[in-house]
């Protein structure tokens, strides 16, 4: 039985490519303006469930970490964000109109057949109003390009704090 406390040795933090926002400042107020756009009229539960799931999928590490911790911040529960990568065998934990909504987020994320298949749009439309469902569209189009500045710059997760940006 040992009674010294054993160090845990982590891997390195990578360091990001660019600061990117530094360099582009205007493309950066651009997106924070963009991204508050878009979230307007969105249950801001939903929203962060949507953020979330895009950067599961596009593997953004950074986005996960903010928005994970934005969830919690905002009351979300640690079962639901956990079951999220699995969301589709774990359906009793969403309503309907979030599984519609994370459905149409895999759509839009993962083009790989080169289009929103129509029951998965037509699902969503069914739970949404135009106004509300050109908003979402519009998130799920932001989430997306945000991931792709943070994975092409490889922006470090595990900073992040909610309420500060």
């Amino acid at each position: 039985m040992s009674t010294a406390q054993e160090t845990v040795e982590y891997a390195t933090e990578h360091a990001s490519r660019l600061a990117w926002a530094e360099h582009a400042p205007e493309v950066y107020k651009a997106m924070i303006r963009l991204d508050a756009a878009a979230g307007r009229g969105l249950d801001p539960t939903l929203y962060e469930l949507v953020k979330i799931r895009a950067s599961q999928l596009n593997h953004c590490a950074f986005c996960l970490d903010m928005h994970t911790k934005d969830a919690l911040a905002a009351g979300e529960s640690v079962e639901r964000i956990v079951q999220l990568s699995a969301w589709e065998e774990s359906r009793h934990f969403y309503t309907e109109k979030e599984l519609a909504a994370l459905e149409l987020t895999e759509a839009v994320t993962v083009l790989t057949d080169g289009f929103v298949p129509d029951e998965v749009y037509e699902r969503a439309a069914g739970h949404f109003g135009e106004a509300e469902l050109a908003r979402l569209i519009a998130a799920i189009a932001v989430i997306n390009t945000w991931n792709r500045f943070g994975v092409t710059t490889r922006m470090a997760p595990g900073h992040y704090r909610p309420g500060h940006q």
